[in-house]
């Protein structure tokens, strides 16, 4: 056990502060005469409160002054489906008039110490997992008011706490400028890399002159087709690849012997501008459908299915694994690579062919989807054959550089992070500032506490009557019968 500073106390969270669950959710209080404003675990982010969607509930007034929030009340959530999340803390500063709190909640009220304080070191709790390990139930983690009343906290005496939360403040509100600056930067290079595929695939680097380019109508809605400079053509998809869907899994025909087992690739290791092959499936077919749908280098893979925004994303297979075949919400589009360079076709699939596909694909109630017919008429700009790898070499160039300022920007975001779990773990072990030996030490303020309390009534006792009671008390009973 670490030496406490100076001045600072060990104790609990019940010790110093009130810990209560909120009120539990009942048909019967949907409706009623005093229906009243109240916090749930949906209001509590990590940045603080968020209370764009506040909903009512009905409390008598004596309910109201149960569970009713007062300015420096603590709230954190008690259960979640995702153990980081228990124990996420917000500060009350009266937000809302007359607003109460539910069970998905706890409330922290204190008096005796710093609330700031104490949110601060609440959420220390929560970020470096501490609430998460002591969460107790299956599919729902639970913290419990109980466990927390009784969570341990180090004190430093009550102006230290100020003087904490000021220097604490100072370094987080840095940090959070830094984080903000580096997500913002993150989100920039992100569209930037978007903008150099765009730009390059529809002829936006070329020097030659745009011209109105024309594409045979099929009767779909291309939408505007962007300019392409002189030599350049726009295609369908299906005009110059060979364009395939994958195997449908069979579950009754796993077990067939004369089945083959070999790798395929799912919606999930198709992601946009790259494949992620950490976790490859194996499925079971017939011989001569893994040698038809066998992947083969330049492949370009495209995704058939998913949430809208997802359709026809896709990257270039390059033969990372022998033998892979893919799955039928994976189409495979097999270029003819002396009319269009593979990258190019990714890359321009990547940009303009996610709005088109957004266009014409089908929603259902749950998923997106477009059909194997209609991505073959995808519309592809197909540069002069003598430019495309010119054109390849200056995006992957370009795309590098992007890469590597995100990488750089990424690092900066984890250092940002590991720089505030010091910041706080200093601050809550008495290393942030200077103790200040004229500070009344907390256990002074602790004992006056204990001694101010007001006592518990002791627990009555009651015996277990014995058997000869009993045996004269159902005697009774018989001769009264």
């Amino acid at each position: 056990m670490t030496e406490l500073p100076p001045g600072w106390a060990r104790c609990t969270l019940q010790d110093f502060s009130e810990v209560r669950l909120g009120r539990q959710r009942s048909p019967k209080n949907h409706n009623g005469s005093d229906m009243r404003p109240y916090l749930r675990a949906a209001n509590v982010g990590w940045k603080g409160l968020l209370l764009d969607d506040v909903k009512f509930m009905n409390f008598t007034e004596a309910e109201a002054d149960t569970y009713r929030l007062q300015r420096g009340d603590i709230v954190l959530s008690e259960a979640s489906g995702s153990a980081g999340e228990v124990g996420k803390p917000a500060l009350w500063n009266d937000e809302i008039d007359d607003c109460c709190f539910q069970n998905t909640l706890i409330r922290v009220r204190t008096h005796d110490a710093n609330p700031r304080f104490l949110a601060h070191f609440l959420r220390y709790e929560a970020l470096r997992g501490a609430f998460a390990q002591d969460s107790r139930g299956v599919g729902i983690h639970h913290l419990g008011a109980a466990r927390l009343a009784k969570w341990q906290i180090d004190l430093p005496p009550l102006p230290e706490q100020q003087r904490i939360v000021d220097a604490l403040e100072d370094h987080l509100s840095r940090l959070d400028f830094v984080e903000s600056s580096l997500r913002n930067v993150i989100a920039h290079l992100s569209v930037l890399r978007d903008k150099i595929t765009n730009m390059a695939t529809t002829g936006g680097v070329s020097t030659a002159s745009r011209v109105p380019a024309k594409i045979n109508e099929v009767g779909i809605d291309d939408g505007p087709l962007p300019l392409l400079p002189t030599g350049w053509r726009w295609s369908r998809l299906g005009d110059i690849a060979h364009v395939v869907g994958g195997v449908t899994k069979d579950s009754k025909k796993q077990n067939d012997p004369n089945f083959i087992s070999v790798p395929y690739l799912r919606v999930a290791n198709v992601q946009r501008g790259r494949l992620n092959l950490a976790d490859v499936s194996m499925i079971r077919v017939a011989a001569q459908k893994a040698e038809q749908l066998r992947l083969k280098n330049g492949d370009v893979l495209l995704n058939e299915g998913g949430d809208r925004d997802k359709l026809g994303r896709g990257w270039v297979w390059e033969e990372q694994i022998p033998g892979c075949i893919h799955q039928n919400h994976v189409f495979r589009a097999r270029v003819d690579q002396s009319v269009l360079h593979p990258k190019l076709l990714a890359w321009h699939a990547n940009g303009f062919g996610q709005r088109w596909c957004e266009l014409n694909g089908k929603q259902s109630v749950n998923l997106a989807s477009i059909s194997l017919s209609k991505i073959k008429l995808l519309p592809v700009a197909v540069p002069p054959p003598e430019v495309q790898l010119d054109l390849v070499n200056h995006i992957e160039e370009r795309l590098s550089m992007a890469d590597a300022a995100l990488e750089t920007a990424k690092a900066g975001l984890l250092r940002a992070k590991a720089l505030r779990r010091a910041v706080l773990r200093r601050a809550f072990s008495g290393k942030l500032v200077e103790q200040d030996p004229s500070d009344e030490p907390a256990a002074a303020l602790l004992d006056h506490l204990r001694s101010t309390r007001p006592a518990k009534a002791p627990r009555r006792q009651t015996r277990k009557p014995s058997a000869a009671p009993q045996r004269e008390s159902q005697a009774v009973q018989e001769t009264l019968l």
